[in-house]
């Protein structure tokens, strides 16, 4: 769809030019009627490539955090963005509710779009790895082989992270950067404020972050 005034006003331009030189007795005109046809030709083209589409807006992506509406959704495969954060939806949270998983995934890309966190979801997950006590997410320095080996869980964390990179609402946690489970109790952990609880994860979020 074009903007119609702006066409409106291209077609009347040419509408009026196409008048004038039908009855200009310009001797050049006269003589060499493909002047005329070239000027409204190169106007109609000028005119043309002023026009620019109005896009609508992508409807959001609207979600139900059960297993039933993640089921139903179709399996995916994606680039390695999506694969870094499958993976630590995978080895992070998959005995977590399916409300856990979008929460974890919030954290994540809420590092990645905060200036205080690597700006891609790779970077994120592997922030730290190889150095002592730096890894953000454990499972990438526990020293255990990160083999996927329960199918349908894959292929719940792959539509969940499919879903949230699609643009999801993160809506969750709160702008939560940090998390940890019941077990632990990390020192950031009372200095944070918490955000969320939601299964076996605590959630925080890291100030001016």
């Amino acid at each position: 769809m074009f903007g119609s005034r702006n066409l409106l006003k291209s077609v009347l331009s040419i509408l009026v030019l196409q008048s004038l030189l039908a009855t200009n007795t310009d001797a050049n005109v006269t003589k060499n009627p493909s002047l005329g046809r070239a000027v409204v030709e190169k106007i109609e083209v000028e005119s043309l490539s002023a026009f620019k589409p109005i896009l609508k807006p992508k409807a959001p992506v609207i979600v139900t955090y059960s297993k039933e509406y993640i089921d139903l959704q179709p399996n995916y495969v994606g680039n390695a963005q999506w694969r870094c954060l499958a993976e630590a939806l995978y080895f992070e949270a998959r005995g977590e509710p399916v409300a856990g998983q979008f929460a974890v995934a919030e954290v994540i890309l809420n590092r990645r779009d905060s200036r205080r966190f690597p700006n891609t979801v790779c970077g994120v997950v592997n922030q730290g790895t190889g150095k002592k006590y730096q890894c953000q997410f454990s499972y990438t320095c526990d020293g255990i082989a990160e083999n996927i080996s329960e199918r349908k869980a894959w292929l719940r964390v792959g539509k969940v992270a499919r879903l949230i990179l699609a643009g999801a609402p993160r809506k969750l946690t709160h702008g939560a950067t940090h998390y940890h489970t019941n077990a632990v109790n990390p020192n950031w952990a009372r200095v944070f404020p918490k955000t969320a609880s939601i299964g076996v994860h605590y959630f925080y979020r890291m100030p001016k972050a």
